[in-house]
């Protein structure tokens, strides 16, 4: 699991090879120290890596161990002897060790769904993407699976587009998953709505709230996943709504329902 943070004014990162993010209920003003007691979770990272845009560093942390208070102790263990015992499955992505408790925690953050569309000599892909981010205010990152035919039309043809989708094409947007996976395609093939951006000319997905068109930059491959760095060509509002679709692990929407505190939940 990595983590990704652009340089600061106030913090520099390039003499911090490692950090610890707690999460806590209660707001924490900045530089205001707190009792480690108080936090409900946290993530301990090393720096794996850097990249430079123009003068300003991005970093990049990856996870090693996490622990958390959403569930007691005893239905932890159980959920970590499930994992190891019928998670195993060909092309499942196994959460091995402590790794499943780091993506417990990591997600405890609401993480938005975007679309990702693709296209080459009149041909397309949409898919979705979670693991994704605006770093500042010119660059944005995505990382996709190494190997996947999703990764290999992003680094080829370089120019995407990413839309914000409304909650309620939720199903459809975790259907696209299998286009990971996928050749492209003619366009009738997907859920494209009538509009289209406004610098690429690449069709909107329906329920589109959002959109960034993005130009890659450069990339890396860390375990698993191949990192993009991409900068922002242009961005647009499609409609303004709220309700953009974005999900939590269930761990941390369990820990929300015992303590009785609201959710607009809509299960998979």
């Amino acid at each position: 699991m990595v983590f990704t943070f652009p340089s600061f004014d106030e913090i520099n990162l390039s003499q911090i090879d490692n950090i610890t993010i707690a999460f806590v209920q209660k707001d924490v003003g900045t530089n205001v120290f707190f009792n480690k007691k108080d936090a409900l979770a946290s993530i301990h990272f090393k720096k794996i890596s850097k990249q430079f845009i123009s003068h300003n560093a991005i970093y990049f942390y990856e996870g090693v161990k996490a622990k958390h208070r959403f569930l007691n102790s005893f239905h932890q263990f159980i959920l970590q002897l499930s994992n190891d015992l019928y998670n195993r499955k060909p092309g499942n992505v196994f959460l091995a060790g402590n790794l499943y408790k780091q993506v417990q925690v990591a997600y405890a953050v609401p993480r938005n769904i975007s679309l990702i569309t693709v296209k080459q000599n009149n041909l397309f892909n949409l898919f979705p993407t979670d693991l994704h981010g605006q770093i500042d205010d010119g660059n944005y990152i995505i990382s996709l699976r190494r190997g996947g035919r999703a990764a290999q039309q992003v680094e080829t043809i370089k120019k995407i587009l990413v839309s914000e989708v409304h909650a309620e094409f939720y199903k459809t947007a975790y259907l696209l998953g299998k286009n990971h996976m996928q050749e492209l395609k003619a366009k009738d093939q997907f859920l494209f709505g009538n509009e289209l951006s406004q610098a690429l000319q690449l069709p909107l997905p329906q329920s589109a709230i959002y959109y960034r068109e993005l130009e890659l930059l450069d990339s890396f491959d860390h375990g698993i996943h191949r990192l993009f760095l991409l900068k922002i060509i242009n961005q647009g509002q499609v409609e303004n709504k709220p309700a953009t679709l974005a999900h939590v692990h269930n761990v941390y929407a369990t820990w929300r329902h015992n303590k009785r505190l609201p959710g607009n939940y809509l299960l998979r």
